[in-house]
């Protein structure tokens, strides 16, 4: 399966090297177009993380200083193909999202925000934590069974799964015996 999937759907995919050339052309045209406004540029989600079933979407998590100032990157953003969706639920982030079906996500966000650190985590948590990525793999074949047709609450209920897996490793990291 290549990149998009049709809204509302859930369906879950193992093309990681192709996502992982895809997010490298995307990167390379987001940084053409919005370069000298933007902090860092991350492949986030789980079409980042090989060995971790994703939605054949991309997400991709662009660093700002200020919230108000990133209003200049939507603009470009549109021309390249991308639609703007405000804070999209998430205060003081940009959305964006791009193709039909749909194939990207950007989250534009604060490099000192809280959703820029937790994107960045989990991350790092799936790709250097074997027992979370099988974990959290389970739970969203899991769920995606459950929820094929119901993206929202497929969405939900793994956010559940995401925080669960942040609080434990927070957790260990901060146990005496991981000292």
């Amino acid at each position: 399966m290549t990149l998009g999937l049709a809204s509302g759907r859930v369906e879950l995919a193992s093309d990681h090297e192709a996502w992982a050339e895809a997010y490298r052309r995307e990167r390379a045209r987001l940084l053409e177009a919005i370069a000298p406004r933007i902090l860092d540029v991350r492949h986030v989600g789980s079409t980042s993380v090989a060995g971790v079933p994703a939605k054949p979407i991309l997400d991709i998590l662009i660093a700002v200083e200020s919230f108000e100032e990133a209003v200049v990157c939507v603009e470009p953003m549109e021309r390249l193909g991308y639609r703007y969706r405000g804070e999209h639920g998430v205060p003081r982030r940009h959305y964006f999202v791009k193709g039909d079906p749909r194939t990207h996500h950007v989250h534009v966000v604060e490099r000192a925000s809280r959703e820029w650190s937790a994107m960045v985590r989990f991350r790092a948590l799936l790709t250097s934590d074997p027992e979370a990525a099988r974990a959290y793999s389970e739970a969203k074949e899991r769920l995606a069974a459950t929820y094929a047709r119901d993206r929202v609450r497929y969405q939900r209920e793994k956010g559940g799964v995401i925080e669960d897996l942040l609080d434990r490793a927070l957790r260990e990291s901060t146990s005496p015996s991981a000292r």
